[in-house]
């Protein structure tokens, strides 16, 4: 048993499971003399809902983390670099990935069987930008191991969207060095924006995998509707028909008992002939 072991568990379980396993690993640490470990699993807190629909994400979809993660270093590079109309572009794209990641997540929820509603959900988005935003927060949202959502310690300037970002005064001639670094942001510049083409092309991928999952869900729907009807179709033919079995066993034994007694008086009746015609019956 180790730390991050323990951690990893307990943040993959339900909300309501964590108290008890974390009591749990409590208790194992303490009986194999582990005290610090003790300490270190106590001192663990139970996830938010937001935080836990948060954390499921990073677990369930581990490939969409780096990139979202490069995502975020290129735009805080390019909020340093790009003009206003680069830097909507990069919004736009920004925006639709989080809502985007945000739905998906809703969507996981729902099928880990905990439906989360609006306002969680906006936590989730929150989270996600800060995740952009903020290089820390980007670091505890790649550990799965959130116990409260995550808000921008730092975030993207108000007004970048839509006015060209200030610029310092005019410096000298740039020199050797300068070109370099200017090679170096242009380097930067060109990954942020393949950054935000394959954040494009999943959000893509996302739309059509939940339109897809949409239509399986109304097909599934009309299937368990109809075998509904015919289940309860299915039920009343079988309640008539142990009905109509009941009746003719009442109606089968009747006849039994019927041909019983017509067996009986035919036998008196050829017992009675029988003595009549015989020999010594005559007077």
């Amino acid at each position: 048993m180790d730390y991050d072991s323990v951690a990893d568990e307990l943040y993959a379980l339900r909300p309501e499971e964590f108290t008890a396993a974390r009591a749990s690993a409590m208790a194992s640490a303490r009986t194999a003399g582990n005290r610090e470990l003790a300490e270190r699993i106590r001192a663990l807190r139970k996830p938010s809902l937001a935080a836990w629909v948060s954390n499921l994400l990073v677990r369930s979809s581990p490939e969409e983390v780096e990139p979202l993660l490069r995502l975020g270093e290129g735009l805080r590079q390019a909020h340093q670099d790009l003009d206003g109309a680069q830097l909507r572009e990069l919004s736009r794209r920004r925006q639709a990935l989080v809502r985007a990641l945000s739905l998906q997540a809703r969507q996981l929820a729902k099928e880990a069987g905990h439906p989360i509603g609006e306002s969680v959900q906006r936590e989730v988005e929150n989270t996600l930008h800060a995740v952009l935003a903020d290089p820390e927060a980007a670091r505890a949202w790649a550990g799965g191991r959130l116990a409260k959502p995550l808000s921008a310690a730092v975030g993207f300037p108000a007004g970048a969207e839509g006015a060209r970002p200030q610029r310092p005064a005019p410096a000298p001639a740039p020199s050797r060095p300068d070109k370099k670094a200017s090679e170096q942001q242009r380097r930067k510049l060109a990954r942020a924006r393949e950054d935000a083409e394959t954040a494009e092309r999943q959000l893509r991928e996302l739309q059509e995998e939940a339109a897809g999952a949409g239509q399986e869900a109304a097909e599934a729907k009309q299937r368990v509707n109809g075998l509904q009807r015919r289940v309860e179709e299915l039920t009343g033919e079988l309640e008539q028909a142990r009905g109509e079995h009941q009746q003719a066993r009442f109606a089968e034994r009747a006849a039994r008992e019927r041909a019983r007694e017509a067996g009986r008086k035919a036998a008196t009746a050829a017992a009675r002939l029988e003595q009549l015609t015989s020999p010594s019956s005559d007077v």
